[in-house]
């Protein structure tokens, strides 16, 4: 996504209002769409499990994929399995498939390949999440939830709860798309969200995002962050924001020489021209980058969400899941 429109999306200047007209044509369309849903001319498909979606009403990113990956490690304490579907942005294969730890991100998508290798979990990728659902279900019969990385304006795929992610930018400017990051008019009605701290506009359970302390490479090797910040580093992202993973470097004390800002699902076809520096990059850039650099630093991301959050989704969740009748169709 253009710098440029990032930019423009944090107000409502000159490119914005220009861009108005084609945000109402944007929301009109939006609308017809979901209204077609609404009335049972397109139908929604419901799986013999709970679904949980996890998305986000803005474009670009808002740090989804980490939640994901938290949700499933809460899960797991609970003893209750779960198991995740993902259209598997930017994969070049078709259909459905399962995503195994060895697998290519070429094939899986990036994001699908890193939530496989954190958690131990059943991972389809499909174009229709409720296909990837079902095969998800048919290979892995134990699996009482599954999780929808993103997914919030895929209405084909019937939920129990959503979860909505927001990061520091909030809303933006508050319009529709492409006259504002908005995917659709906030705020709408879902069951939990996370936001930053602080955060103008969105109410909400409070979400932390820190770095890992310590950084990994594909061998295995691990070296904290202390003993990373003294050599010399060439920083590259390929996500929505790569500058927000360059300040949060230099914020643990991590400040790189050079930085490398990528397209957000960069597919790292070609080595990198580090020129003698060593490489350092986010986890989701790692899968990709290590083919052609595996020394290449990977930084992980830590969460820490509030007990009250995990109180909510829990009682949502546990009112699904001890329905006599099964999930309840959205």
């Amino acid at each position: 996504m253009g710098a440029t429109l990032q930019r423009a999306w944090r107000g409502r200047g000159p490119l914005a209002c220009l861009l108005w007209p084609l945000s109402r044509l944007y929301a009109l369309l939006a609308g017809l769409h979901r209204g077609l849903y609404r009335v049972g001319l397109l139908r929604r498909e419901r799986l013999p499990v709970a679904v949980v979606v996890v998305g986000n009403v803005v474009a670009g990113g808002a740090g989804k994929t980490p939640v994901v990956i938290e949700i499933l490690r809460h899960l797991r304490e609970r003893g209750i399995a779960a198991g995740v579907v993902s259209r598997g942005y930017g994969r070049r294969s078709r259909g459905v498939r399962e995503v195994r730890a060895g697998d290519s991100p070429a094939d899986t998508g990036d994001e699908p390949l890193l939530v496989a290798r954190s958690t131990a979990c059943p991972v389809f990728v499909g174009e229709r999440r409720a296909d990837a659902g079902r095969a998800l279900l048919a290979a892995h019969p134990e699996v009482r939830v599954i999780v929808s990385d993103d997914g919030l304006q895929h209405h084909a795929l019937a939920r129990d709860l959503e979860v909505c992610v927001f990061d520091e930018r909030g809303t933006g400017n508050g319009w529709r798309l492409p006259a504002g990051p908005l995917r659709e008019a906030w705020p709408r009605p879902v069951d939990l969200v996370l936001c930053p701290v602080g955060l103008a506009g969105v109410a909400g359970h409070p979400l932390r995002r820190a770095l890992a302390p310590e950084a990994s490479r594909a061998d295995g090797r691990r070296m904290p962050l202390a003993e990373l910040a003294r050599r010399p580093l060439l920083a590259l992202a390929g996500i929505a924001r790569p500058e927000a993973f360059f300040g949060m470097l230099r914020e643990a004390g991590v400040v790189p020489r050079q930085t490398l800002a990528l397209p957000d699902h960069h597919a790292f076809d070609a080595p990198v021209a580090a020129g003698g520096l060593e490489l350092v990059c986010t986890e989701k850039d790692a899968a990709k980058l290590w083919r052609h650099a595996p020394g290449a630093w990977a930084v992980g991301l830590q969460l820490q969400l509030d007990p009250g959050f995990w109180q909510d989704f829990d009682r949502l969740l546990d009112a699904q899941l001890s329905s006599p009748h099964g999930p309840q169709a959205a």
